[in-house]
């Protein structure tokens, strides 16, 4: 059976190094979830983001620690990785939905030129 081709990852701001900050196990995990996105599929947990923006989803990882990382996958060239960080409590932190809605903005306005 043959694989869909894959779509380019790029990752805005931090977001690459803080995925590379996180724990090893983070790493592999955030890898074969994105792996499965870049081939069309999707992750294995989870959920949609609205409050971000639209077409925004959160894959969340739970290993020693938790994680979340905050994509769209709306525009046709690529997966934008908006935000990662360590979630340490049960709602996501305004800061962080800030840095993401932000960073998708940005995104927007450089497409529009």
């Amino acid at each position: 059976m043959e694989r869909p081709p894959t779509t380019p990852v790029a990752w805005l701001g931090s977001s690459l190094f803080d995925l590379r900050r996180a724990p090893a196990d983070v790493q592999d995990i955030a890898g074969a979830q994105l792996a499965l996105v870049e081939h069309g599929e999707m992750p294995r947990d989870w959920k949609p983001m609205p409050s971000v923006g639209t077409g925004v989803f959160e894959i969340r990882i739970q290993a020693r620690t938790a994680h979340r990382i905050l994509l769209t996958v709306k525009f046709h060239e690529a997966i934008y990785i908006l935000h990662v960080f360590e979630k340490r409590s049960r709602k996501t932190p305004r800061k962080d939905l800030e840095i993401a809605r932000a960073r998708l903005g940005g995104l927007i306005r450089s497409r529009s030129r």
